[in-house]
């Protein structure tokens, strides 16, 4: 079960980003892209089959799992997260510090 998932809203820890909070865009392996953190600018070729001009474009690049933790809005902090099994036989979410369910 992975910690971080898409739609998630993640803290940056650390890097040049440290303090930025936004809502993860997506997973991929260890690597996760947060909305308007960590914006690179890329020069793009024009493809018109595509119908895309080209230009610099600024984009979100990706950061390392273990520099963002998940953003806890009732303690307006970033926190570790664990996981726990419910009676049901459910895989659950939860903040470590409050032992809160992330997911309901």
């Amino acid at each position: 079960m992975n910690r971080i998932r898409k739609g998630d809203q993640v803290l940056v820890i650390t890097g040049k980003n440290k303090g930025q909070r936004g809502d993860v865009l997506r997973v991929d392996g260890d690597r996760v892209f947060v909305a308007n953190v960590n914006l690179v600018k890329r020069h793009t070729k024009a493809n018109p089959q595509a119908n895309q001009p080209g230009g610099i474009v600024e984009r979100e690049a990706s950061i390392h799992l273990s520099n963002v933790q998940l953003f806890n809005p009732a303690t307006n902090k970033g926190e570790r997260v664990g996981t726990k099994t419910l009676e049901d036989g459910r895989k659950v979410r939860v903040f470590r510090s409050s032992g809160e369910v992330v997911d309901a």
